[in-house]
């Protein structure tokens, strides 16, 4: 696969989208996650509502662009779903990578298909699900 069929116009506009998320400054939870790839970083901060709902999402993203667009695509539908929703995700994300289940039902997952058939980003894809994993953590163990 070329790179031009790797690096859409669509997945690079999806990283300008980063700029909507800024760091929240009281986040109730926070997550960092570094793809051992590639070394690309993102720090995740959620707000929750009352019913323990994404309320709020704030991302410090140093990534390449496919890692930059996996982030605004986990964004872009965060909001509203639940913890379990999240982890659930995650789980069949990274099975999917691994060829061991069907592409996730998450919306716009499409425009980071390609990046599949390239094992050296699925570090840089994974961030945003192992960082929200690491935000979550805390309150899952606390039940």
């Amino acid at each position: 696969m070329s790179a031009a069929k790797l690096y859409t116009p669509d997945l690079l506009a999806a990283t300008l989208e980063l700029a909507h998320y800024p760091p929240l400054e009281c986040a109730q939870l926070h997550g960092e996650a570094r793809s051992p790839t590639c070394g690309s970083t993102l720090a995740m901060d959620l707000s929750l509502d009352e019913d323990g709902t994404v309320a709020r999402i704030g991302l410090t993203v140093r990534a390449c662009a496919v890692g930059q667009a996996s982030a605004a695509v986990f964004a872009r539908h965060a909001s509203g779903r639940s913890e379990g929703e999240i982890l659930a995700m995650a789980e069949r994300f990274s099975a999917w990578l691994d060829d061991e289940a069907p592409m996730p039902d998450w919306p716009d997952i499409a425009l980071i298909v390609p990046a599949q058939a390239y094992p050296a980003r699925h570090g840089a894809m994974l961030l945003p699900w192992n960082a929200a994993k690491a935000a979550l953590s805390p309150r899952l163990n606390a039940r």
